[in-house]
């Protein structure tokens, strides 16, 4: 399972951690601007914005996890089971399929209302990427300064909702996430009727108590909660060092440790963790095996050309000795 938050200061970020009982082997992956996207039933994308993003490379083709663009539009993909339903080609519709909604969104808009009118012609659909990689059952965050969304692929089809907390878990669906969360935050006074409105805002849980009362354990809802609180309430002074800081220390909060979550008596870990300057282009990130913070930065890269940078993540245990 996974967490995701937006978090804006002088900057805008956007981190993730990844969840899982075992590695993907996954990379940084840097997708260059005239690098052919070619999407199962859809015109193949000659040009594009780059993209940076933890991902792996199948077939010449980037499955990314997480990522943003060079226009500063980020999004991420989080198991959604029991809920996500790919359906099949539309006519009238981007036909997309689920492995390809982020290079296809990240590809063609460069902010959150681009995506919101994309969206509304997109299908996700229910072809397997290969029978190596099978379609999995994801929802979407998509976020930028201005705010997130989330994307969820239903029964009843495509939803497209306003996250006014920035936050995102797994299962259940975000309706039922928010009002889950609105039992252990208050609304504003006044509250908007419609729960998802842009002008929703939360109060302190509760003042002078800290987060007292607030679930601790590593299901989906709890994560949904714990982050949504911690990040609505924290404050960081500006700088680059001071925010990404604060986006990790954020995602520690729902930090799965070895042993603590077993899945098919096997332990579910937090993989990486990942923070994105959306602004700059830079993709920090930490392994369970490493806290050292390391970072791939896009714009050392040519981004006019054509290619796709891998970098392989740096897993070892490093320790510096004071001497």
């Amino acid at each position: 399972m996974c967490t995701a938050v937006s978090y804006l200061s002088k900057c805008h970020y956007f981190g993730r951690n990844l969840d899982f009982e075992h590695s993907f082997g996954e990379k940084i992956v840097i997708t260059s601007k005239k690098f052919p996207f070619t999407f199962r039933n859809q015109t193949t994308l000659q040009t594009h914005y780059a993209i940076v993003g933890m991902g792996i490379v199948s077939d010449n083709f980037p499955l990314y996890f997480d990522a943003v663009n060079d226009a500063g539009l980020s999004m991420a993909g989080l198991l959604f089971p029991g809920y996500a339903y790919y359906h099949k080609p539309k006519d009238g519709f981007h036909n997309i399929a689920s492995f390809e909604l982020i290079p296809w969104v990240l590809s063609c808009c460069r902010n959150i209302q681009e995506a919101k009118t994309l969206l509304e012609k997109t299908n996700v659909t229910d072809i397997d990427f290969s029978n190596n990689y099978p379609s999995t059952p994801l929802h979407w965050i998509i976020s930028d300064k201005s705010g997130s969304l989330t994307v969820e692929s239903l029964r009843e089809g495509l939803f497209v909702y306003d996250n006014p907390v920035g936050v995102l878990s797994n299962s259940p669906d975000f309706p039922t996430q928010m009002l889950i969360l609105s039992n252990f935050m208050s609304l504003s006074p006044n509250p908007p009727e419609n729960l998802f409105s842009d002008k929703l805002s939360f109060t302190h849980y509760s003042r002078g108590m800290g987060s007292i009362g607030l679930p601790g354990d590593l299901s989906s809802c709890s994560r949904f909660v714990r982050s949504a609180f911690t990040k609505l309430n924290s404050t960081s002074p500006e700088g680059e060092q001071f925010s990404v800081n604060q986006v990790f220390h954020i995602l520690r909060n729902v930090f799965q440790i070895r042993g603590c979550n077993i899945v098919e008596n096997t332990p579910q870990i937090t993989h990486y963790s990942s923070c994105i300057n959306s602004d700059k282009g830079i993709y920090y990130y930490t392994t369970y095996d490493n806290s050292d913070l390391n970072a791939v930065n896009m714009h050392d890269q040519d981004l006019d050309s054509d290619r796709i940078y891998t970098f392989e993540l740096i897993t070892d245990w490093k320790l510096h000795f004071q001497r």
